[in-house]
């Protein structure tokens, strides 16, 4: 099975009711764990729909960010949103268009483990940043902490063994904390610190967890797009039954994600 072919991100506003309103309280949290003062210069590294743009907008006074993403569509989104002073482009995480040391900070919002060479990306995002600046992401629990695809990828590997080739739990390995910290401490960064993100995930109903999976955006929504309507609807009254539904017919799960940031140091080693 083609994983990558299931990792479509494209579309902004089926992104958005997916896992985008699940991105905005993480990015809160990543944001606050950072500490940064005001008036910096930002890049943000795979910005997607602007949810990691617009908290650092709003909560840090920045001087500058520049948002950028591979995907037209989702730069798109998140131009028609974006709040001054960001500026978003399309553009590669692997040849960033800043010059050398030409941002204070760098960051990441769930988008590293997408990329095809997360070390590169990395070294890339420290080339960017001036000595003594931080580069700094935050990637979901998919093994674990991630609970709504949990249920899911376990749902759907119970009727369909090879399912398991997409679970993002087990294709990204290095969504946990110590390769996290290997990853940040390869490129040269030095205080890495690594930190769980953790925020609710409350569905009203059902239906409020299950239909955003068929827009078709990602490795879950792509597995469910592929299915006959026979296996797609043994698939959701699989998971309706192992999720935690409350009296009210609600569902309360979590969500985990890792953080990590790590300094440039002042001199770079000869």
């Amino acid at each position: 099975m083609n994983e990558q072919r299931f990792d479509v991100w494209a579309a902004g506003d089926a992104y958005e009711r997916y896992m985008g309103r699940w991105s905005r309280p993480v990015a809160d949290r990543f944001v606050a764990w950072l500490s940064c003062g005001d008036g910096l210069r930002w890049l943000d590294v795979g910005c997607g729909t602007g949810a990691l743009t617009a908290t650092v907008t709003t909560r840090c006074r920045p001087r500058m960010v520049v948002a950028l993403d591979r995907s037209a569509g989702f730069v798109a989104s998140a131009r028609a949103a974006g709040p001054a002073p960001a500026c978003f482009v399309v553009a590669d995480a692997l040849s960033l268009p800043v010059r050398d040391e030409g941002v204070d900070i760098a960051v990441s919002g769930l988008a590293l483990n997408f990329l095809p060479q997360p070390d590169a990306a990395v070294a890339e995002a420290s080339r960017a940043v001036r000595p003594g600046g931080r580069v700094a992401a935050y990637v979901w629990d998919y093994a674990e902490g991630m609970e709504l695809l949990r249920h899911f990828w376990d749902a759907a590997t119970a009727l369909d063994p090879a399912a398991a080739a997409l679970d993002e739990g087990r294709r990204f390995a290095q969504c946990r904390p110590d390769p996290l910290r290997s990853l940040w401490t390869r490129a040269g960064l030095v205080d890495v610190t690594v930190a769980p993100l953790v925020v609710p995930t409350v569905f009203a109903s059902f239906a409020d967890l299950w239909e955003p999976f068929l827009a078709g955006q990602g490795p879950a929504p792509g597995y469910i797009a592929a299915l006959v309507p026979p296996a797609r609807d043994r698939l959701r009254d699989t998971l309706r039954q192992a999720v935690p539904t409350r009296p009210d017919g609600s569902i309360a799960l979590t969500a985990r994600a890792w953080a990590v940031q790590g300094r440039r140091p002042l001199r770079d080693a000869p």
